[in-house]
């Protein structure tokens, strides 16, 4: 959860209150916010909990929906994979391609459905059966349509994300699956 957001002299403060992503946690780590890779500038113990503080670059506060964020909001939040990690899904770097807007969310039985329109600079990677990172959530794309994409969210998900507060017309961090960004630069690079 956002503790505070601050501005400072040559940054944003954003600060977090993390439980379990917080143990030992210490200054120069890198931690997923909603997607977002940032580094630990300061931790501090508070209770069973642990206060994080984070310098947000403006590009960093422009390019994602921290931005629209306050006091209170709840944020995704995932350490770093270590190399001798399990990897569970597809390969989530924490540097936001673009902002997309959720233009449907609703119930479908025991799942989610959830449309979010995005811009072209994240469309031209997304196909049907791949992969894409909201809030840092690696996900699967159910259907990919001219200016948006569909993904089906389980039970599972939508009760342990910060996907359960949002609403249409909300922003979300989109992150490109990496691998489709090395292909098309492979193969632009053989054709010139």
């Amino acid at each position: 959860m956002i503790e505070k957001i601050l501005p400072a002299e040559r940054s944003i403060d954003l600060t977090v209150r993390a439980k379990v992503c917080g143990r030992s946690l210490k200054v120069g780590d890198s931690v997923a916010v909603n997607g977002c890779c940032l580094t630990a500038v300061k931790v501090t113990a508070r209770g069973q909990a642990r206060l994080i503080q984070f310098n947000l670059l403006e590009e960093s506060w422009d390019r994602t929906n921290f931005q629209f964020a306050q006091p209170g909001s709840l944020v995704n939040l995932e350490r770093s994979l270590r190399a001798n990690g399990e990897l569970g899904g597809h390969f989530v770097t924490g540097h936001v391609d673009a902002l997309g807007r959720i233009t449907r969310w609703e119930r479908a039985g025991k799942d989610h459905v959830l449309d979010i329109a995005a811009p072209p600079e994240v469309m031209r990677y997304l196909v049907f059966k791949g992969s894409v990172a909201v809030d840092g959530i690696s996900l699967t794309v159910a259907a990919v349509q001219k200016k948006s994409f569909r993904i089906w969210i389980i039970p599972h998900t939508f009760e342990v994300t910060v996907l359960r507060e949002r609403r249409v017309g909300d922003a979300v961090n989109l992150e490109a699956d990496l691998l489709g960004k090395y292909v098309e630069r492979f193969i632009a690079g053989r054709t010139h």
